[in-house]
Order: C-alpha cells, then sequence, then structure tokens
C-alpha cells in the first residue's frame, strides 16, 4: 500500500486537429438501432424546428439528410443547439467531399482493421486511401528537429524523482476514537525518531500499516503525482535525511523520510530526436490534411450550409 495514485475521446480515422470536425462517425450496434432511430427523429424535429433551414444539405448536388445530421449531432454535445447542429453538418460534408473524391480517382481499397481493432467500413477504407494518395506525410527535415529541441528545453527534461520510506498508522475520520489513537501512535513514533532516526527500518517493520512496511518502509523512487498530494507535499519540503512530523491522508498518517532526490537533468538530443521528428512529422501531416479538405471545400457547390465565420489573425 504505496498510496500511488493510479481518460478516451472519439477517434477519427483521419486526425483533423486544425478542422472544426472530424468526418468519421461511429459505428452503431444493431441492437441499439430502434431507440437510436426514436432519438434521431426527435432530433430532427427540434432542428427543422430551431433552424431556417433546407430539409437537406447539398454537396455537389448530393443531399444530406436532416435527419443524419440530427443522429450526428450525438458526438457533437454542448450548450448550444445551433453550434451542434453546425459542427454535426461540416463533418458530415466533411465526409461527402473526401468519398466524392475518392470515387472520382476510383480508388481501390480493402478495408483494415481499425484503431480500436475492428474492421474499417469501405467508406472509410476509401477516405484513409485518399488520404495515403492526396497528403502522404513528409518527414521533417534534421534542421528543424533540432531547432525544436534548442528552442523547448522544458520539454525534454527528466522527472524530479525522490526516493523516500514511511511508516504509515492507518486511521479513518469516521471513526472519531480510533482516528484520535492513530494521530497519538504517530506522535509518539515520530518523538521516538527524533532521538533515535536509524530506527526507521525496526519501527517500520514493527508498525507501518503499509506492506511496505516489510521492507522498512522503503518506497523506492517516487515521481511526480505517484503518491496523494499531501504525501508529496510534505516530501518536497524536507531535505535528504530528514524526518517529516505525522502527515495526514486519506489512508491515515505517515512518517515520512527522504532518502535522497534526482534533480530534473536535460534529456541529450540523441535520446529523443527520434520522438520529435515523429511528432513534428504528425503535426505536418495534420496541417496538410486541413489544407487539403479546404481545397475540397471551396471547390464544391455546397448548398444550405453557411460556414462559420473565422476567428481574426492573431497579430
Amino acid at each position: 500500500m504505496s498510496h500511488r495514485t493510479s481518460e478516451s475521446p472519439r477517434h477519427s480515422i483521419i486526425p483533423l486537429h486544425s478542422v472544426d470536425a472530424a468526418p468519421v462517425r461511429a459505428c452503431r450496434r444493431e441492437a441499439e438501432a430502434e431507440a437510436e432511430a426514436e432519438a434521431e427523429a426527435e432530433a430532427e424535429a427540434e432542428a427543422e424546428a430551431t433552424l431556417d433551414t433546407p430539409a437537406a444539405l447539398m454537396v455537389n448536388d448530393h443531399p444530406i439528410a436532416q435527419r443524419h445530421i440530427a443522429a450526428e449531432m450525438q458526438h457533437f454535445p454542448g450548450d448550444q443547439f445551433e453550434s451542434s447542429w453546425h459542427q454535426a453538418a461540416r463533418a458530415l460534408i466533411i465526409r461527402e467531399l473526401l468519398l466524392q473524391q475518392a470515387r472520382r480517382l476510383a480508388l481501390d481499397t480493402t478495408p483494415q482493421a481499425d484503431v480500436q481493432g475492428g474492421i474499417e467500413t469501405e467508406e472509410d477504407a476509401l477516405i484513409r486511401a485518399l488520404i495515403e494518395r492526396e497528403v502522404p506525410p513528409c518527414e521533417a527535415p534534421p534542421e528543424q528537429v533540432r531547432r525544436h529541441y534548442d528552442d523547448h528545453p522544458e520539454r525534454f527534461m527528466t522527472p524530479l524523482l525522490q526516493e523516500a520510506e514511511h511508516i504509515l498508522i492507518a486511521a479513518r475520520r469516521d471513526q472519531a476514537d480510533a482516528f484520535a489513537a492513530a494521530r497519538a501512535k504517530a506522535d509518539q513514533l515520530h518523538a521516538q525518531l527524533l532521538q533515535a532516526p536509524e530506527r526507521f527500518a525496526e519501527l517500520a517493520r514493527s508498525f507501518s500499516d503499509c506492506a511496505s512496511g516489510a521492507e522498512g518502509g522503503r518506497l523506492g523512487q517516487l515521481g511526480p503525482g505517484e503518491t496523494t498530494p499531501p504525501f508529496e507535499a510534505a516530501l518536497q519540503r524536507l531535505a535528504p535525511g530528514d524526518i517529516s512530523t505525522p502527515v495526514e491522508t486519506a489512508y491515515g498518517f505517515h512518517l515520512i523520510r527522504l532518502l535522497r532526490r534526482g534533480e530534473p537533468r536535460r534529456l541529450p538530443f540523441e535520446a529523443v530526436s527520434s520522438v520529435i521528428a515523429d511528432r513534428l512529422t504528425e503535426q505536418a501531416h495534420r496541417r496538410a490534411i486541413a489544407r487539403y479538405i479546404a481545397q475540397l471545400i471551396a471547390q464544391a457547390d455546397i448548398q444550405g450550409f453557411t460556414p462559420e465565420p473565422s476567428p481574426p489573425p492573431i497579430s
């Protein structure tokens, strides 16, 4: 019981961080079809009642029905109905444009396993093949990788590592008598350690309610966030060799001794250059995909949809 503390967004076939909406919708299980159909009908009625829009969008003479937009809105929750509708419509427009372009190029592809371990739909496979053909990734040049390393030294530091040991006297605040007794016991052990700090391991083996007590209270190396906030805060106040006063956490009372502290240091360029190159290549690829989609939108005949205004440029 060393008290180390132990999130998944919707993924798209195409990474579009710089685009308002991703083009790929999640699959629906057959068992949920009836309930979802009812929800779609309700959302469609609300959309038509709230927004002054045609019954369908037109993308190069291909219609996108309101019921499809209403179904897509579940992936864009928010307080503003109009904003959710707009994002859902944009996602479907992007998807339709990509599919139209893939079919125009007569791409032949075979569905593959997706990131969740399932198999792509034929449409998702077409979109993937289109992006692979039209927007191939381009590796970041070595000088850009080096410049990124030099410009952002704080990103390539080792974490603060601290080696510590502790004695835990378990207690719960909702058990008043036991809690008071645990506090008194921790105070007593602290007084003993002030007189004989060399007995720390001995007292940990005899009194600690943590499994680490069997090893003299040793917790090994601790990185940021690996212990509860009160424990970590107390540890950071100690100098090597110091023993804390009793520290209360959700587990009870701890007596903590810091053994040594390893300060952060900068990782050598050779150790992180490949990671930087991969990151920069991925970022550039995302931007290229966004530009490609913007070109498709600019060349398309889209009826029934007004793009949101672009934000002002950053000065």
